[in-house]
């Protein structure tokens, strides 16, 4: 009887022991988290082109990881820097600062870029697109709290081609932001608010001069051009050129057009400038010793080249399917590199979009679906005929950009007028434009709260301190500008249906068709590193994407 306690009593304590090692492996923090984020992807590019993607790129981690069907961005404007900020600060412009890529600034009474900051130099060359910093980013991002989580030890670096995509992803505690100066230089390039030099890696990297094996070829279609059924004619008037070309269509000789399109500019407009940004993180991870140390990295990557593509030819041209047929195939290689680098087991990533794209109006008018074009310029004329017939004066307004009029209540004080009145003057008068379907105050968005529907997103868009004294929003599928390609920005489901997928180490298999919003990424994945979410965080954990 006293060894068949004994024998129990063992047995018992192995298997606890062993059930108890086995749950905290399942528990281990990864070692790697890797935030993708592709610049202008639509939700429906992923079933749109499913049938000719492979097995190993977008359709590895639809199987194996979690995607969410019905994401969207629930504010406006639907911008590249506001979406790279919304999706790691968890929160929207009313909380973190940044309202467009570009606006308005009321105190220095100028247009100010993101990330533009003349306190810091560039480092990699003597160009002025160094000078930038993430100091208009008024939260943190899930990656600072995550260096505060762990006294600062471990590494925290964003890459894209576009400086605002690699700087305010990774905060104001990153190790390093590198984005790309094409033109003549063609450099992988930092800010001295990161470093005062580059590393001697990114230095050989440069030496290396990769973009010209991929500028000095031609752009032709990855298979058949008569399989592409799921874009329209290659040869349409939709579309804009690149310079030098007389049509829009393929072949495209990159080696003689770079001549007329920046030189290594020109990298950003093809497919093979995601191909270019992969290359350049495979380097990050394997040069910083990412995902080896006791302690979680985290790499912010942003594709640019599909925003670039697809402004030029449109959500329907052949440009942009082959360009994700060739992302697809990036990011197999991309995968494999990580699993043979960090091990399968060993890093979390997310896959998302900053906005998603409306087909080109011009496109939708042929037809016959609702579209519009709007002029800005009849739009100002028409804005100082209000003040004009209203309160005798064309001197009241500041600015109007971004769909919003900035006030001069120095002028409007100086007339005797009331600002509340000359705004809402305004605001009933200008939904009598053509393109614009509504209009409210900053002291409506102020004083009501909208629940639901269009008003809500300009709600989350609204920063008390920086934003408009009128917001409007267009007719959905208004652009301003040109009648060829297309652009973003709408709290339309075009622009604010994107994917959100979850992949790897603590993260489930399946898919939801519930509706989440962009700003849950941030407070899901700090709930999987077990830290404080960014300290603006008003999205909400996606309990159902984690499997503990």
């Amino acid at each position: 009887m006293r060894y068949s306690y004994l024998f129990f009593l063992t047995a018992f304590f192995l298997f606890f022991n062993c059930n108890q090692s086995s749950n905290q492996k399942k528990q281990a923090k990864p070692k790697l988290v890797i935030g993708i984020v592709i610049d202008q992807m639509r939700y429906d590019y992923l079933t749109r082109y499913e049938k000719r993607y492979g097995e190993g790129g977008f359709k590895r981690i639809l199987e194996n990881g979690f995607s969410l069907e019905n994401a969207h961005y629930n504010y406006i404007p639907t911008y590249t820097a506001v979406g790279h900020t919304s999706i790691y600060t968890g929160t929207t412009p009313s909380n973190h600062g940044i309202i467009s890529n570009n606006w308005y600034d009321k105190f220095l009474k100028k247009s100010i870029y993101c990330v533009d900051d003349a306190n810091y130099k560039t480092v990699g060359n003597n160009g002025v697109v160094g000078q930038k910093s993430p100091f208009r980013l008024y939260t943190t991002t899930i990656t600072d709290q995550l260096h505060l989580a762990q006294n600062m030890n471990g590494k925290t670096i964003g890459i894209s081609i576009k400086d605002r995509s690699a700087i305010l992803p990774v905060g104001h505690t990153a190790n390093a932001a590198y984005w790309y100066d094409g033109a003549d230089k063609n450099q992988w390039i930092t800010s001295t608010f990161y470093m005062n030099e580059l590393p001697d890696w990114v230095k050989d990297f440069n030496l290396n001069n990769k973009a010209d094996e991929y500028l000095n070829g031609t752009w032709q279609t990855l298979y058949d051009i008569n399989t592409y059924t799921n874009s329209i004619a290659d040869d349409n008037i939709f579309e804009n050129n690149l310079n030098g070309q007389e049509k829009p269509i393929f072949p495209k000789d990159l080696k003689e057009l770079r001549k007329k399109n920046g030189n290594y500019d020109l990298i950003k407009t093809i497919p093979a400038g995601n191909t270019f940004t992969v290359d350049f993180a495979k380097k990050v991870i394997i040069e910083e010793n990412l995902g080896k140390t006791d302690y979680t990295d985290f790499l912010a990557v942003s594709f640019s080249a599909t925003d670039y593509v697809g402004h030029r030819y449109g959500v329907a041209a052949v440009e942009t399917e082959d360009t994700y047929l060739r992302l697809d195939k990036d990011l197999e290689d991309f995968f494999n590199f990580l699993d043979t680098q960090i091990g399968k087991d060993n890093y979390t990533l997310f896959l998302t979009a900053d906005h998603a794209a409306v087909h080109v109006p011009a496109y939708l008018q042929s037809l016959k679906i609702p579209a519009h074009y709007m002029d800005i310029k009849k739009f100002r004329d028409f804005v100082l005929g209000i003040t004009k017939k209203y309160f005798n004066s064309t001197e009241l307004i500041e600015n109007v950009s971004n769909y919003q009029i900035f006030l001069d209540k120095k002028k409007i004080e100086a007339l005797g007028l009331n600002k509340n009145n000359v705004a809402q003057k305004l605001a009933d008068e200008v939904v009598n434009f053509g393109e614009i379907y509504k209009a409210v105050t900053a002291r409506t968005l102020q004083t009501t709260s909208f629940t639901n529907g269009i008003l809500n997103s300009l709600q989350n868009g609204y920063n008390q301190k920086f934003s408009g004294d009128v917001l409007m929003v267009p007719y959905p599928a208004t652009l301003i500008g040109s009648r060829k390609g297309t652009s973003h920005g709408s709290g339309y489901s075009y622009d604010t249906h994107v994917p959100i997928i979850f992949y790897g180490n603590g993260i489930k298999k399946g898919s939801s068709a519930k509706k989440y919003e962009i700003i849950d990424i941030a407070p899901t994945i700090s709930n999987l590193l077990k830290i404080e979410a960014p300290n603006g965080t008003s999205g909400k954990v996606i309990e159902e994407v984690l499997k503990n």
